[in-house]
């Protein structure tokens, strides 16, 4: 279920055909999708409410292919890893990976055991691979280590080109937004055909947020459905986390011919498609970004370097950035509001329940504000 089942539609943009990131050409998600137990938490054991959800930016054909790319931070309490190699080089050399706080390091190495297994034995293989994430111990044995290098294989050898599945999967697994259950949420805009058609796909892991700040395409949605009537699951778990602390990771892709530096400011348009579902960027939210371009073709990292060697690359104008920009701006909002729709409730360690967005009082929420389903977008 997303949004726009419940005919509601966010903003003035052209979705594309799946509404998902994988509408950028040669781009595929996966997801690993960890739930065993339940009951009183016991660390080591569960219950267990992870994953990992990797974004492959080319086709398989293509893997070792780098992408320009840029980065950004709106707030950051958190961690994504091989940022630093992305801002000095404007590429990105691997899949982006998310997942819990904890395991990090786990997909990361195992990221990097997947591109040397991959390369060319005669060349000197490196690597230093994106892999983000947000906190997932409300409901999670967090500190239980559960992802293993496993998951990371399984969610690459699951990522496909097709829909993208939503909420309580991969690394989203775990998470709550807004107070409601939350996860994985993606959706796309294509820009018009006058500004170069090109299409911008944005994917989010959404763990972030306060009930009374949440908006749907404006409206205050997080006031009108409150903890009064639907609990946080911050109330079941005391002590713990504060209501409105946690993070969202946040990537976006595009086929349009990008230069590092236009990759990061199209990365910086995240946070106010965050802002206008109700993110503030607060000072325990680890609130990361990244954007990568397909537009140009690059040689593979591997390809034997000649001692002089320019790349012919392209670079879109600023009236096809502008158009960018808002298609970036409405994907995200729309991508968080869809793990939010999509996520179903989830009971967690010691009972924590992290409850879904209920749909039929969103749609009346919605049409008293004349955003619901008779409404003209």
């Amino acid at each position: 279920m997303r949004i726009r089942d419940l005919g509601i539609v966010i903003g003035r943009g052209q979705p594309g055909p799946r509404n998902a990131i994988t509408d950028v050409a040669g781009v595929r998600v996966g997801h690993a999708t960890i739930v065993e137990g339940d009951g009183p938490l016991v660390v080591g054991r569960g219950p267990v409410r992870t994953g990992v959800t990797v974004v492959v930016p080319r086709a398989d054909d293509r893997w070792n292919e780098p992408v320009y790319a840029g980065c950004h931070r709106l707030n950051g309490n958190g961690e994504m890893t091989g940022l630093e190699w992305v801002r000095e080089s404007g590429k990105l050399t691997s899949p982006v990976a998310i997942t819990n706080t904890h395991s990090v390091g786990i997909v990361r190495d195992a990221l990097v055991a997947v591109s040397v297994e991959r390369a060319d034995a005669r060349t000197d293989h490196w690597s230093l691979p994106v892999v983000g994430e947000t906190y997932d111990g409300l409901l999670n044995d967090i500190n239980g280590f559960h992802v293993r290098a496993e998951h990371l294989r399984a969610a690459l050898a699951s990522a496909s080109s097709g829909p993208v599945a939503e909420g309580n999967v991969g690394g989203g697994t775990g998470m709550v937004c807004h107070e409601f259950k939350g996860g994985i949420g993606t959706a796309s805009r294509v820009i018009p055909d006058d500004r170069g058609g090109f299409t911008v796909g944005v994917l989010v892991q959404a763990n972030y947020g306060k009930r009374a700040w949440l908006r749907v395409d404006g409206v205050p949605v997080g006031e009108e459905i409150g903890i009064a009537e639907i609990p946080s699951p911050h109330d079941s778990l005391v002590p713990g986390p504060p209501p409105g602390s946690g993070s969202i990771i946040v990537v976006v892709a595009t086929d349009a011919p990008l230069l590092p530096h236009q990759c990061e400011r199209l990365a910086q348009r995240a946070g106010l498609g965050i802002a206008r579902a109700g993110g503030t960027g607060g000072h325990t939210s680890g609130d990361l970004f990244i954007a990568f371009a397909t537009g140009n073709d690059l040689p593979p990292e591997d390809e034997d370097r000649p001692s002089v060697r320019i790349d012919a690359v392209r670079s879109a104008g600023d009236g096809t950035i502008d158009a960018l920009f808002d298609a970036a701006i409405e994907a995200t909002e729309e991508a968080i509001v869809n793990a939010l729709v999509a996520a179903e409730t989830m009971v967690g360690r010691d009972g924590v329940t992290a409850h879904a967005l209920p749909h039929d009082r969103l749609i009346e929420v919605m049409t008293r504000y004349g955003r619901g389903v008779a409404a003209t977008p």
